[in-house]
């Protein structure tokens, strides 16, 4: 039986080790090399570094768009994202040694810039994955997504049911936990996995006062549909649980695509405006 590897470990660790030793290779020159007018992008040692952090670059974008070819392949696909983390990673030395430390307000830092949050958004997306899926399977157990919604549907038939027999104030209750109950919305409410006005908290709450009023055969009905309720908020948990956890592990993308795309461009003009007009 093959031993599960992680993306991280992968083939003991291999990208971590050549990524470490470029960026030993590239601290070292540095510290060796001593231009007479002081280190710089300008210098050989600069476009060296600056060579080969730009052709990562362009190696880890190509990556990302070729990446979906290699599903059949679960092996070389997490080799490739191995390389993809460990390499990214290599680049905030590599990159801060080619502009040797020199920063200011131009196409070249902001190029910089873009590159860090590039790999910052990476970062969290390799926390995200690592997280994230196992989170989200003991969340759901032997359900889905779409199995809550139904079992939800259920209780609120079972609880429009049992309502009709109760005071007209339980029936709005019920009425709008059914019908105004939202899973997911805007981002914010995604995200966060709650939702503040549930009209499902609001008929617990209901359900809980009106039921002090209520004697005999009533009171009964209403402590059943109160406890149906309770199980519907629990399911609701699960839902929204499970809905702010997958925007979650998406969220990354709708940072790190478009960083990506903006650092490509600022790349290009670095380059250029480096040999153009230096």
């Amino acid at each position: 039986m093959a031993r599960h590897q992680s993306i991280l470990g992968y083939a003991g660790f291999r990208w971590l080790k050549i990524s470490g030793a470029l960026v030993t290779v590239a601290i070292a020159a540095y510290v060796w090399h001593s231009p007479s007018n002081g280190p710089g992008g300008g210098t050989w040692l600069g476009y060296t570094l600056g060579t080969i952090a730009a052709l990562l670059i362009l190696w880890l974008t190509w990556f990302g768009v070729r990446k979906r070819r290699y599903r059949a392949d679960a092996g070389l696909l997490l080799g490739w994202l191995s390389a993809h983390i460990y390499l990214g990673a290599s680049l905030i030395v590599l990159a801060t040694l080619h502009a040797a430390f020199q920063v200011g307000w131009n196409i070249h830092t902001l190029a910089y810039a873009l590159m860090l949050g590039v790999i910052a958004s990476g970062f969290y997306g390799v926390y995200a994955y690592f997280r994230y899926p196992r989170a989200m399977t003991e969340n759901l157990g032997e359900d889905t997504q779409e199995t809550l919604l139904l079992k939800i549907g259920d209780f609120d038939r079972e609880s429009r049911q049992l309502a009709l027999g109760l005071p007209d104030a339980v029936n709005r209750l019920v009425l709008a936990a059914a019908q105004d109950t939202r899973i997911g919305g805007s981002w914010r409410r995604q995200l966060s996995g709650r939702d503040a006005d549930c009209p499902t908290a609001t008929a617990i709450t209901g359900l809980q006062a009106i039921g002090r009023t209520l004697r005999g055969e009533q009171a009964r009905a209403n402590q059943q549909l109160y406890a149906l309720m309770l199980r519907k908020q629990e399911l609701l948990t699960r839902a929204r649980r499970d809905v702010a956890m997958k925007a979650r592990l998406d969220l990354w993308l709708y940072f790190h695509v478009p960083l990506t795309i903006a650092l490509l461009a600022a790349l290009v003009t670095h380059v250029i405006s480096v040999f153009f007009y230096w």
